[in-house]
């Protein structure tokens, strides 16, 4: 069920009246139907792998249970393994099985070598790696002490699986979001509006923004000859697709939940504005970059200790984070091209300059700012080219062939255009709301109510007219 859907804009409403008023003020019968909503979501997809997800769930549930009961620090330890390597392993099979047999037949070729072993019709299921991180996050958090487990089976299914975060994240902790589900919620008009309003902003970016510019992105990338000029242009389309995707799945996702009365992570925080690599990588997706750092980079020494290790361990952390991402040596590529991109601020110990909003407090950014974030996106778009590409082999074709014709005009249409306007009005907006949650959120209360509006209305208009063709969500594959 995509949230850009007419299924999600007939389920959404029922799950909102009947959470508000058929069940005000009964927690744990919200707490049940919530649970229930969200794997009716979830089967809608394939209701096979419901039980899928009932298994990872089964598995952190009482592996946490058995980590916070063991007397021994030796069985604190057995029980957190158990927990973490059987889950890594069921999204291992789904995920990477068939990538290590090709791998292991490509391997036995260079010695003249056959293998009997054969690749499987395996289906990924949808949203495997943001649920096994959620239980995961949780079986570790007990072990190292930051939360008590909790005996409520209702209450922990429906961390796993809350539906607005089920299939995309953003990658919850249980620190932070089972203390919403245990408390009582109380409904707040002030909260409605603003979810609406980010799930209205997120909608903009991800059926006018992303959909139109996937077209154009997959017209560079799909092949033919196309003129340098025409590739740079797919490499800057796709780099705002995926900007304009995933942040917008996750400004649906954080809205709708605050409809429901819950807070989750900001996931984005206007990453395209970043000065500098190390900068950008604290801005985009964020829960998944948080997560690697407490649970990978923290653990294997993180930045203490000499140079080297530091270095050592900033490479494992984003070549693991590509590599989390699929299946195919071109995520490997594009998490090892962020690290190199990272390596200079990390040796010369700048990677923390930048924490502050660009031109905080004012409205337009230095030339120094400009320059800077002018590089920063060109390296990410760079990067990025890698994440699209088909293979290896596609990916360094596309960048060899970028300096041919680079200097004539691309191709350019009026939907093109209208493309182009487009994203410009949500950087406009997104620079204009930098130091809020969201865009949207700059038209708050101290705007006029009639400039308030009129920009709504634009905004829904803006939808209706220039939505591109429906197209799933980037990150579901993942």
């Amino acid at each position: 069920m995509l949230f850009n859907s007419i299924n999600f804009a007939i389920f959404f409403p029922i799950v909102f009246f009947i959470y508000w008023l058929v069940l005000k003020n009964n927690k744990k019968a919200q707490n049940v139907f919530l649970l229930v909503a969200s794997y009716f979501f979830y089967g809608c997809w394939d209701w096979r792998f419901l039980f899928l997800l009932a298994i990872s769930t089964i598995l952190c549930y009482y592996g946490g249970l058995r980590v916070s009961t063991a007397t021994t620090k030796s069985g604190r330890k057995t029980w957190m393994f158990i927990a973490v390597i059987v889950n890594i392993c069921f999204l291992g099979f789904f995920k990477y099985f068939n990538f290590f047999i090709h791998e292991f037949q490509e391997f036995l070729q260079l010695f003249g070598l056959s293998s009997s072993i054969h690749t499987l019709s395996i289906i990924l299921p949808v949203g495997i790696s943001f649920y096994t991180f959620h239980g995961l996050s949780y079986v570790l958090d007990i072990y190292n002490d930051r939360i008590k487990p909790t005996r409520n089976w209702v209450d922990y299914s429906l961390f796993v699986s809350f539906f607005p975060l089920l299939v995309a994240g953003p990658i919850e902790r249980a620190t932070h979001l089972l203390p919403q589900i245990e408390q009582e919620r109380t409904f707040r008009y002030a909260k409605m509006v603003d979810g609406l309003k980010q799930i209205l902003w997120g909608l903009f970016k991800k059926v006018v923004v992303a959909d139109n510019c996937a077209e154009y992105a997959n017209m560079a990338f799909n092949g033919g000859e196309h003129s340098g000029s025409t590739l740079v242009l797919g490499a800057i389309f796709f780099t705002i697709q995926i900007y304009g995707d995933f942040s917008g799945y996750s400004d649906i996702a954080l809205g709708t939940a605050r409809m429901l009365g819950f807070e989750l992570l900001q996931n984005f925080k206007f990453p395209y504005f970043s000065r500098d690599i190390a900068e950008f990588w604290r801005r985009w997706h964020i829960s998944l970059s948080s997560w690697f750092r407490d649970y990978l980079y923290f653990p294997l020494g993180g930045s203490r200790g000499t140079m080297l290790k530091t270095i050592r361990n900033t490479f494992i952390i984003f070549l693991v984070s590509g590599f989390w991402h699929g299946a195919n040596w071109t995520f490997i590529a594009w998490g090892g091209l962020n690290a190199l991109f990272i390596m200079p601020s990390i040796i010369m110990k700048q990677n923390r300059k930048n924490l502050d909003v660009v031109a905080q407090g004012k409205l337009l950014p230095s030339f120094k700012d400009i320059l800077h974030v002018g590089i920063t996106f060109a390296l990410a778009a760079f990067a990025w080219i890698f994440f699209r590409a088909d293979n290896m082999t596609h990916a360094f074709e596309y960048i060899a062939s970028i300096p041919k014709e680079l200097l004539t005009s691309p191709h350019y249409d009026t939907k093109t255009l209208i493309t182009i306007g487009m994203f410009l009005l949500m950087f406009i907006v997104e620079w204009l709301g930098r130091e809020n949650k969201y865009g949207l959120e700059f038209f708050g209360a101290k705007r006029s109510r009639f400039f308030r509006w009129a920009f709504y209305y634009m905004i829904i208009v803006f939808i209706i007219l220039f939505a591109g063709g429906e197209q799933q969500f980037i990150y579901f594959q993942f």
